[in-house]
């Protein structure tokens, strides 16, 4: 039986905590995870994640070219936290007025179109949303409160409780997070969604 496939969009500086989270509970789920990354013209790319007091604890190689999968094959999308993504919003050319066009972002443009799809963010991790402001202007999100103005000025609606950004905001199929910290709330939220998504379908 060929399991459902949830992609985790990578690169290096990745944080530890989502990965082993991600790698532990959604197979114990019926998920498949699947690691995708621009891989520079590479067949594999090995990176790792953020230092915990200088200590390097996770990578991942990562074989399969965002550029060459599509978002359909997916029933879910994750954007990794901490500073991976901003990393896979780097073009090699810019040209006056042109949205960016890094792999990753094309990846996610196309994601956003895709019915029923869900697409999770955690911390940091919007900042690929910030990379075209037209897939993130007026949708009702959360994140770190060190890109609250990144993301506010690429359109993104911030949503807070209190003097603090929300916790877990979900905008039709946009699934996010503030921080590592409520990662398995997070978790289960998601495939909660995504099990609803099927259900609608069948």
């Amino acid at each position: 039986m060929i399991k459902p496939k949830i992609s985790v969009i990578i690169e290096e500086h990745f944080d530890p905590g989502e990965y082993r989270a991600f790698n532990d509970f959604f197979p114990k789920q019926g998920y498949e995870v699947e690691y995708l990354s621009h891989l520079w013209g590479n067949e594999q790319l090995t990176f790792s994640s953020n230092a915990n007091d200088g200590v390097v604890e996770e990578s991942v190689t990562v074989a399969t070219e965002i550029g060459d999968v599509s978002p359909h094959d997916y029933v879910g999308i994750i954007l990794i936290g901490a500073y991976a993504m901003d990393r896979l919003r780097y073009q090699e050319t810019v040209l006056p007025g042109q949205p960016n066009q890094a792999p990753a972002v094309r990846f996610l443009r196309e994601a956003l179109t895709v019915s029923g799809l869900k697409i999770g963010t955690i911390c940091h991790s919007l900042w690929l949303f910030c990379a075209d402001p037209a897939m993130l202007t007026g949708r009702k999100v959360t994140c770190a409160h060190n890109i609250v103005c990144d993301v506010e000025n690429a359109g993104g609606v911030v949503q807070y409780e209190g003097d603090q950004t929300a916790t877990l905001v979900i905008d039709g199929d946009l699934i996010t997070g503030k921080h590592p910290s409520m990662v398995k709330q997070f978790m289960e939220r998601f495939v909660a969604e995504i099990q609803v998504s099927s259900s609608d379908s069948v």
